[in-house]
């Protein structure tokens, strides 16, 4: 069994199809993937995926045996990533990740914390979505990021602040001249939500839906805000979001705040085998930080 053999099944239990995790995710051929998955069932001797009407999915054992998958290619990146470090021990790094549209907010407040080191240590800054953050910090990608706390991965998580959903819509949308709007408002409009790879997000909307007892089937799941904005304007649909989200909108989509909101919690995510001496000090200094961030 080879680390491929890991990462192709994911890929084909990520895009439910073979033929897509071939071309726009392996780069391979559809038979070359199909030979490889193969060859790894043979090797675990039970059948990992099968075919239904909603593509090819996991099998019971295929769910058990992904999450064990998932977590050794994390620990192989995060070998790799110590490894790298440790052949460079004059150059102290620190990695930050910032929620794509609060960059702007945490970012100022982040380097606050690390003024005091910043002759001494390489800070580097990339923007991601919530998921994608969790995974670069599990990997030893990133060494802490500004992020929702995704179920899914093996990290800490240190709550900084909440947010409320708001309900995105198009700017010329009859619902534009009320001043507040509630869950019931969506009932027979076309509902554009975000698919289950933005697990926290989509549970929270969910059971905002719920408990506000409306039942409604999403017209399309899409996995991040821009596209989330872009099939509201193309399809007069409505999404519930979070509220940073208003400060990417564009002119063709508006807002309008929920009646008794959903608040999500904000928080920085590490992981607790990171060793990294600027990670315990940012750590201790993010009582600092808090004060401030509550208010986003």
């Amino acid at each position: 069994m080879e680390l491929r053999h890991l990462r192709y099944l994911i890929a084909v239990a990520e895009t439910g199809s073979l033929t897509e995790a071939a071309e726009k995710r392996l780069h391979t051929s559809q038979p070359s993937l199909s030979r490889q998955i193969r060859d790894l069932e043979d090797q675990v001797g039970v059948a990992l995926l099968t075919r239904s009407a909603r593509g090819v999915v996991l099998t019971e054992a295929g769910r058990a045996f992904i999450d064990h998958a998932r977590l050794a290619l994390s620990q192989v990146d995060a070998a790799v990533e110590a490894a790298r470090r440790a052949a460079l021990p004059s150059k102290r790094r620190f990695a930050l990740g910032f929620l794509t549209g609060l960059e702007m907010k945490w970012l100022p407040r982040a380097m606050q914390l690390l003024h005091q080191d910043m002759s001494t240590v390489d800070v580097t800054v990339s923007s991601d979505y919530s998921p994608d953050l969790a995974d670069a910090v599990a990997r030893g990608r990133l060494d802490l990021a500004f992020m929702r706390a995704e179920p899914d991965y093996d990290l800490e998580y240190r709550v900084i602040g909440q947010e409320e959903l708001v309900m995105l819509m198009p700017s010329d949308h009859k619902l534009t001249k009320r001043k507040m709007v509630e869950p019931k408002d969506m009932i027979g409009e076309p509902y554009v939500a975000m698919a289950n790879k933005a697990k926290v997000l989509r549970g929270v909307i969910d059971h905002y839906l719920e408990r506000s007892g409306v039942a409604i089937e999403p017209t399309q799941g899409v996995d991040n805000p821009a596209m989330v904005m872009s099939l509201v304007a193309s399809t007069r649909g409505l999404a519930l979001i979070p509220a940073y989200i208003q400060d990417l909108m564009p002119w063709s989509v508006t807002s309008r705040p929920l009646k008794n909101p959903p608040m999500l919690d904000l928080v920085v995510g590490y992981s607790r085998s990171n060793t990294s001496p600027i990670l315990e000090e940012f750590l201790s200094r993010l009582d600092k930080f808090v004060p401030d961030a509550t208010s986003l």
